[in-house]
């Protein structure tokens, strides 16, 4: 099926993303901003070297397609690029803001606001259109979240905070189709490096020593950076923003699983509820999708016997 490799590159993308906690609390004794830095430092440093020394090929051709670009292109292509970047960047600043000063609800509620509101900007600047069944999945989400967020509605506004940042540049990234997602995703993470480069000096703690941190680092460059946004980018060439933002549903609810299964986490009936709900708006909301993909499964069995 011609859609399926965007929706797995989206499932996959949050599917890693839900597993973020394992390379990040064996650094929790680190301050939030250094981790930040060096996340984004090393990302670009990596990403750079494999343009370079692996992908000239296609910097020579992106680099003579934008220029045979119009005018208007490729100021749309640069402005939704950089705004892009600026997205992402306010999107992590104001996370570990919320994480640090708020609270780390506030911060888990943002990732359950997030397809909610993605598929709300989708709609009114895309015009993407849902079906019944996909507004249904919808509002059994918020239904989900407000219970979650139940007897803790002063974190609702730093919630939405993050979550809008996230589902903007999902949604500005949906009409970036120009240019090599590879590339996209090059140019924004050094465009994020160079906003963060004069914060540096003032807000980095010393350079940490130890050898599990670099580890750390490296698999959260690797795995929990570079190839979850290149796939997310990747899904957004072949299927709608609304489609990809209920995908981000996959990250907490992975999250909640290790809670409670790894980190012996004591949760609420109302917690096991809400996310039962949120589960339950995925497939809903993918219903359609999973259908197609059961009904090719069982035309592939009967002309195979």
């Amino acid at each position: 099926m011609k859609l399926t490799k965007y929706y797995l590159a989206a499932f996959f993308a949050f599917f890693i993303w839900g597993f973020f906690s394992l390379a990040l609390k064996p650094l929790h004794n680190y301050p939030s901003l250094d981790i930040l830095f060096y996340r984004v430092f090393f990302s670009v440093f990596t990403m750079v070297l494999i343009n370079l020394v692996f992908r000239r090929n296609v910097l020579r051709k992106n680099r003579n397609h934008f220029s045979q670009m119009t005018l208007k292109k490729k100021q749309s292509t640069v402005l939704l690029t950089l705004g892009g970047a600026l997205f992402l960047t306010s999107n992590w600043f104001v996370f570990i803001f919320v994480m640090n000063h708020v609270s780390v609800k506030a911060a888990s509620l943002a990732y359950l606001i997030c397809p909610i509101l993605t598929t709300i900007i989708a709609f009114y600047i895309l015009k993407e259109r849902l079906s019944k069944g996909q507004w249904v999945a919808v509002m059994i989400s918020i239904l989900g979240c407000v219970l979650l967020s139940f007897n803790h509605f002063k974190d609702i506004f730093f919630s939405l905070v993050v979550a809008a940042t996230y589902a903007f540049y999902l949604v500005s990234q949906r009409k970036n189709s120009e240019l090599d997602k590879f590339l996209i995703l090059t140019i924004q993470l050094l465009f994020t490096a160079l906003i963060l480069i004069p914060f540096y000096p003032k807000y980095s703690g010393t350079i940490p020593t130890e050898p599990l941190f670099y580890g750390c680092l490296l698999i959260i460059v690797v795995f929990f950076t570079i190839i979850p946004l290149f796939l997310n980018l990747y899904a957004l060439k072949g299927i709608n923003s609304s489609t990809v933002g209920i995908m981000i549903y996959i990250n907490p609810i992975i999250n909640f699983l290790l809670a409670i299964f790894y980190y012996k986490e004591q949760v609420s009936v109302i917690q096991l509820c809400s996310y039962f709900l949120i589960l339950v708006s995925i497939v809903v909301f993918n219903a359609k999708l999973i259908f197609q993909i059961k009904s090719k499964a069982s035309r592939s069995q009967k002309e195979m016997s």
